[in-house]
C-alpha cells in the first residue's frame, strides 16, 4: 500500500519535524544501552529548557498527554483532598474525572465553552484547596486560560497545568509563574509523533506527593530513582526508545529555532489563518482576545455538511482538519497550526481549499 501524504492541521497529531521522523528510523538501541541513556538525559535537559524550569523531575512519560494528566493527579491527590478544577472545555472535564478517581473532593469552576476561565473565580472557589488545576490551552475550544494569574494567587495550594496544546507554541514559564506540576504531549507544538507526555514536577509538589499512589506504572517516586535515593538510575519499565530519540531530535529543532521565534511563527500563522477565515465570511468560535494562535475553532456555516467538507479537504487536497468535540461536536472545525505544520504555505493552501469547497 502506498504511503499517503497528508497535511495534518487538526487538533491531534500534526506533521512532525523531518529530523524527528528521521530519528524514528535509526537502528534500535536497547533501553538500558549507555548510548540511549545519554540520549534520555539530553532529552530531559532539553525539556527543562522548553519548560523554562530547573525542576530535576522533568522527563518524558511513556504514554500520550493523558498519561501526564493521570501522573499529576495520582501522585499529588491524597484521599479527600479538595481540588479546584477550571472547566471550560472537554479537557477540563477530563481533569474532573481523573481527579475524582484519585479520591479528590472536586470543586469545579466553570465558564461557557469558548470563554476563558476567570482566575479570581478559581482562586476564591475554596478557602484552602490542596490543589488547583486548569488547562492552559483548551484543545476543544481554542481558548487560552491565564495560568500565570492563578499561579500568582494560589497561596499554599499546588497548581497543576495542562499544557498539552501550549508547550512550544506559546509562552510557558514553569519557574517564573510558579507552576508546581505540568504535562504536555509530543505531537502538537513540539512536532513529534504521538506517544509521549513531557512532564515536570516542582519541589513543593515533590514534598507533598503520595508515597504509594494507586498507579504503580506512573509512580514518580519509583520512576525517578535518583531523586529518591541519590543512586544511579535503575530499571522501572521498558522505555520507548525510538520515541524518546525522536523527541530529543524534535526538541533540538525547536531550541535551534529558539522558543521566542517558535512562538512568533505560531502567532503569525494563527493570525493569518484567523483573518483569512473571517475574510471568507466564517465566524470564529473562541472569544476575541483569548484565542489560541495554534488551534483555531471556526463555526460550521449554516446549511454546510461538516463531515462532507472535511472529507473533501482530505480527498482533494490531502488536508486533515478536526471536527468539533463534546458539546461542540458538529458545530465547529478545529484547525491546528502547530509545530512543523505552522507554515504560511499550509495556511494559504487551506484557505484556498476552503474557498473552493465552500464556493466563496
Amino acid at each position: 500500500m502506498p504511503i499517503v501524504e497528508r497535511i495534518l492541521m487538526g487538533p491531534g497529531p500534526c506533521n512532525p519535524y523531518p529530523e524527528a521522523t528521521e530519528a524514528l528510523g535509526r537502528p534500535m538501541l536497547g533501553h538500558l544501552d549507555p548510548v540511549f541513556l545519554g540520549i534520555l538525559d539530553e532529552t530531559c535537559d532539553r525539556l527543562r529548557q522548553v519548560w523554562s524550569t530547573e525542576n530535576h523531575l522533568t522527563l518524558p512519560i511513556s504514554g500520550t498527554g493523558t498519561s501526564g494528566m493521570e501522573a499529576s493527579f495520582v501522585n499529588l491527590v491524597h484521599p479527600g483532598d479538595v481540588v479546584v478544577i477550571g472547566v471550560n472545555g472537554l479537557f477540563g472535564q477530563r481533569m474532573v474525572d481523573v481527579a475524582g478517581r484519585a479520591g479528590a473532593e472536586v470543586v469545579t469552576v466553570e465558564a461557557p465553552w469558548g470563554q476563558p476561565l476567570d482566575p479570581d473565580a478559581l482562586l476564591s472557589a475554596h478557602r484552602s484547596p490542596a490543589i488547583i488545576a486548569m488547562v492552559h490551552a483548551e484543545t476543544s475550544t481554542g481558548i487560552q486560560n491565564d495560568v500565570a494569574a492563578v499561579a500568582a494567587g494560589k497561596g499554599d495550594a499546588l497548581l497543576i497545568a495542562d499544557c498539552v496544546t501550549s508547550l512550544g507554541g506559546i509562552p510557558v514559564d514553569i519557574d517564573g509563574w510558579g507552576v508546581d506540576a505540568a504535562y504536555s504531549c509530543s505531537q502538537k507544538c513540539i512536532g513529534v509523533a504521538p506517544g509521549l507526555s513531557p512532564f515536570t514536577l516542582g519541589p513543593r509538589a515533590w514534598e507533598r506527593r503520595v508515597t504509594q499512589p494507586q498507579s504503580w506504572y506512573l509512580d514518580l517516586g519509583m520512576i525517578d530513582e535518583y531523586a529518591t535515593t541519590g543512586h544511579a538510575r535503575k530499571y522501572h519499565h521498558t522505555a520507548p526508545v525510538a520515541m524518546i530519540t525522536s523527541l530529543g531530535a524534535g526538541l533540538g529543532v525547536l531550541l535551534e529555532e529558539g522558543l521566542e521565534s517558535s512562538w512568533a511563527r505560531h502567532r503569525s500563522c494563527g493570525q493569518m489563518l484567523q483573518e483569512g477565515l473571517v475574510a471568507l465570511g466564517l465566524e470564529l468560535a473562541a472569544a476575541e482576545g483569548h484565542r489560541l494562535p495554534q488551534l483555531t475553532t471556526v463555526k460550521v456555516p449554516d446549511g454546510v455538511d461538516d463531515a462532507k467538507v472535511r472529507q473533501l479537504l482530505l480527498e482533494r487536497y490531502g488536508i486533515e482538519i478536526g471536527a468539533g468535540a463534546g458539546q461542540w461536536a458538529g458545530q465547529v472545525w478545529r484547525i491546528g497550526c502547530m509545530g512543523h505544520t505552522a507554515r504560511e504555505r499550509n495556511v494559504i493552501l487551506l484557505l484556498q481549499a476552503l474557498a473552493e469547497i465552500l464556493g466563496r
